[in-house]
């Protein structure tokens, strides 16, 4: 948590080997992450770190299936295999009877939605949100908290989130308070 402009999201994108600190170094499953290796970088982001951004970035062309179905095909998963996947992630998401739709049917909670079960495709331990309840009323955010927290229950996958929302941070294990780039408490 933090003020606009504290570092969240540049400590995010670090943590999610976006960029490269300009010192120190970033450890993840206790193996240094080399930021001059591209192949292990995407490795790394195919196999262990999924991503929950705040606009969304679902692909305006492809239904909700398709967009949860998308980072599979770069593991090489068969098509149906994919598919069938894809669909289990979106009715664990209450949007079984959307997978068809296209993001601009969809609303910003369903989108939402859509983006967690994408981040869930590649079977991550780690996923990184960056103010997922940003975009959204508070109704549907109470649902994206608790879906997070669910599936960090039941499926034992971490998650590190941005927020300036106070009903998220209180519904997390772990809360750190960041201002101008420094980590306060």
């Amino acid at each position: 948590m933090g003020p606009s402009g504290s570092g969240k999201s540049t400590l995010l994108n670090i943590i999610g080997c976006l960029d490269q600190p300009s010192t120190g170094e970033v450890y993840i499953d206790n193996t240094r992450i080399d930021f001059r290796n591209a192949g292990s970088l995407v490795k790394l982001h195919r196999q262990t770190i999924g991503f929950v951004f705040q606009a969304f970035n679902l692909i305006p062309t492809m239904s909700a299936l398709e967009n949860v179905c998308y980072p599979m095909y770069f593991n090489r998963i068969p098509r149906k295999q994919r598919e069938s996947k894809a669909a289990k992630l979106l009715n664990s998401v209450d949007l079984g009877g959307r997978l068809h739709h296209l993001p601009t049917e969809l609303s910003g909670g369903e989108q939402q939605r859509v983006a967690i079960a994408r981040a869930l495709a590649n079977d991550p331990r780690l996923i990184l949100a960056d103010e997922p309840t940003g975009n959204i009323d508070s109704k549907t955010g109470k649902k994206i908290v608790d879906l997070m927290n669910k599936v960090n229950k039941e499926q034992g996958i971490t998650f590190i989130i941005t927020t300036h929302d106070l009903n998220m941070a209180n519904n997390t294990d772990h809360v750190i308070k960041i201002v101008d780039g420094e980590i306060v408490d």
